[in-house]
């Protein structure tokens, strides 16, 4: 026997293993566009809005297709981590130096209006474009997730970021929770990583520390800093940036465990699981 494949039917009805899931038609384009291959039915269950029916008729048209098709090995999807935090609470910094320590994790450039801060690179920490551009960009749909932060727009390209989770990179968005909260309606199996300070009197020893804002500009951010750290519920993990070196290892942590999910060590390590489910 064999593990039959995934296949879609009509609009809202999916083949999985002689069951037909019923979604919703959001549900249903979503997995289209996102989810060709599936880690495992209890995933595909817990992102449906209902449950699953009996349909053997539907099934036998699922694994007829499967079997008449040429099976190809499709490469291992990759991760998507989302990083978010408070201005100052370090959030650049280790977003860095993970990047440095773990060459498998790759930064997701996005967009934005802000001037480049002193040794920025248009194109290595952000794409710097004009707000006219930007709007533009945001018309046409070309952005993923996109937010207005201190008075500056910032998005990331929907496109790309796709085609490189679909050639199994782990990707990183470093974004705000409004931004993360637009990015799971496309990715729900996003991995959400929150950066706190360990105080607000020590983000605002940082924020000072940078000698780039203006007073004005720092009691913005703080007064936005305590709105944006109650949102720290929306994501899975939470890393208190109090040790730079701790909380590095935190977020190195954090990647590593998560490639050793099930779903990601069975698409890994196929010659091991399927044998294990074959009949």
């Amino acid at each position: 026997g064999h593990v039959p494949e995934r296949v879609p039917h009509t609009n809202g009805e999916w083949g999985f293993h002689g069951k037909v899931v019923k979604i919703d038609q959001q549900t249903y384009e979503d997995w289209k566009v996102q989810f060709d291959k599936l880690p495992d039915l209890d995933a595909a269950l817990a992102a449906a809005d209902g449950g699953f029916v009996d349909d053997p008729e539907a099934a036998h048209r699922a694994d007829a297709r499967a079997n008449s098709e040429p099976r190809m090995s499709a490469p291992v999807r990759g991760s998507l981590f989302i990083v978010a935090a408070p201005s100052g609470a370090g959030k650049t910094t280790l977003v860095r130096l993970l990047l440095e320590q773990d060459p498998e994790v790759h930064l997701s450039v996005s967009y934005t209006t802000r001037a480049p801060r002193p040794g920025e690179q248009n194109g290595r920490e952000y794409h710097f474009v004009a707000v006219a551009d930007f709007l533009a960009m945001r018309e046409r749909g070309d952005f993923l997730e996109w937010a207005e932060v201190h008075g500056n727009y910032y998005g990331s390209s929907r496109v790309w970021l796709e085609e490189q989770i679909a050639a199994g990179r782990d990707m990183l968005l470093e974004i705000d929770w409004q931004g993360a909260r637009q990015v799971r309606r496309q990715f729900p199996a996003a991995i959400g990583v929150f950066i706190m300070p360990p105080a607000l009197a020590e983000l605002e020893r940082r924020l000072r520390g940078r000698g780039s804002d203006s007073d004005e500009v720092i009691a913005r951010r703080l007064a936005a800093a305590q709105d944006e750290m109650r949102h720290v519920v929306d994501f899975e993990y939470v890393i208190i940036n109090n040790e730079l070196q701790t909380a590095l290892g935190d977020l190195l942590c954090t990647v590593r465990a998560s490639r050793l999910r099930l779903a990601q060590q069975q698409e890994r390590h196929a010659e091991l699981f399927t044998p294990l489910f074959q009949e």
